[in-house]
């Protein structure tokens, strides 16, 4: 009896093998189908100067200053803000000297040829979306936990249910995804994520299991520019290398990058700032404002009408943490129930 048990086992470690096997060869099958299609002639359409020209007037961010990806040879990487004298010889004493003490840093400024260097796969950009003026250009929504698919699902239905056009960018590590939205003009930073918080919010409703982390990863990820700063960065995609593994590309529904992605990024409509101001108002519809809220209430859930479909008894279990079973629970209610514990707890940490 113990010899079956054991070869069961063994059959179902093996299983988990191949199954990861299998994941990795889909994975690296999409990768060369991608660059097959991206080798076809209808791209040709657009030259090296319209691609440079379309990607500079959607990722518009500070110009003045941008930050370069670097990997030592230990693994560890980083972004270091790019200066005009780094590694000259008398001048950098890096790493003796921080480049924010550094009396002789210049900061490199933003141009079409560092863009085509960034597509072309010679460094990484990572460009600071939050301007002087505390507003922006554009707004991403970070995914990285391990239902990074479901939760950019859920937020990519949520915006085009709110008539809201928006890129779904997988990362480039292939394992989560940025969700893009872009502004015609400069927008308040505050608005921008405004919308970010209240779409996930939305989507929270709409599909249970959303990953509620992606409310700390908002770019901008300060309403206001902290005082001596640049804010956050965000790396840009379409970065040569990760795009040969089928990453830093834009997807579609199926998680299936588009054979053109020139042609899909001319297609998106950027967003003024009246429509924002009018969906604003739509989806913060009889929220009471913060100043009559108490401290506890603050960024909680709008107040729903009564949900239908809850069970009328509910075993909770006390034990090393308190274990609720929502497996039974509508999506609206279990979805809501998470984002008031997560929330909560935010709240009462800060």
């Amino acid at each position: 009896m113990k010899n079956l048990e054991q070869e069961l086992a063994q059959i179902e470690e093996r299983l988990l093998v191949l199954e990861e096997e299998r994941t990795v060869l889909l994975a690296r099958k999409q990768a060369i189908q991608n660059q097959l299609n991206s080798k076809k002639p209808k791209e040709s359409q657009f030259s090296l100067d319209e691609k440079v020209s379309l990607f500079c007037s959607l990722f518009k961010g500070r110009t003045d200053v941008f930050s370069l990806r670097w990997e030592n040879k230990q693994g560890r990487s980083g972004y270091s803000v790019a200066c005009m004298n780094e590694w000259r010889q008398g001048i950098c004493h890096k790493p003796r000297i921080k480049c924010s003490d550094c009396s002789h840093r210049v900061l490199r400024s933003i141009d079409n040829t560092v863009i085509y260097d960034h597509l072309a796969g010679k460094h990484t950009v990572g460009l600071y979306p939050l301007l002087h003026g505390d507003e922006c250009w554009l707004l991403a929504v970070d995914f990285d936990k391990t239902d990074w698919q479901k939760a950019a699902t859920a937020f990519n239905d949520t915006c085009k249910f709110y008539g809201i056009d928006c890129a779904v960018e997988r990362s480039r590590s292939g394992n989560g995804a940025h969700i893009w939205i872009f502004f015609s003009d400069m927008v308040p930073a505050r608005d921008a994520r405004r919308l970010g918080f209240t779409l996930l919010d939305k989507a929270m409703e709409r599909h249970a299991g959303l990953s509620f982390e992606s409310y700390d990863r908002l770019f901008p990820n300060q309403d206001i520019m902290p005082e001596g700063g640049f804010g956050n960065l965000i790396a840009l995609p379409l970065q040569n290398l990760p795009r040969q593994n089928g990453n830093s590309v834009f997807i579609d529904g199926q998680f299936n990058p588009y054979p053109d992605q020139w042609r899909f990024l001319a297609s998106l409509q950027k967003m003024q700032l009246k429509k924002l101001h009018t969906i604003l108002e739509r989806l913060e519809e009889n929220k009471k404002p913060e100043l009559d809220l108490k401290p506890w209430e603050k960024s909680l859930p709008i107040k729903r009408d009564k949900i239908g479909g809850c069970p009328t008894v509910v075993d909770i279990v006390l034990a090393n943490k308190l274990y609720l079973p929502i497996e039974h629970f509508p999506h609206a209610y279990s979805g809501e129930l998470d984002q008031s514990f997560w929330k909560y707890l935010i709240t009462s940490t800060t």
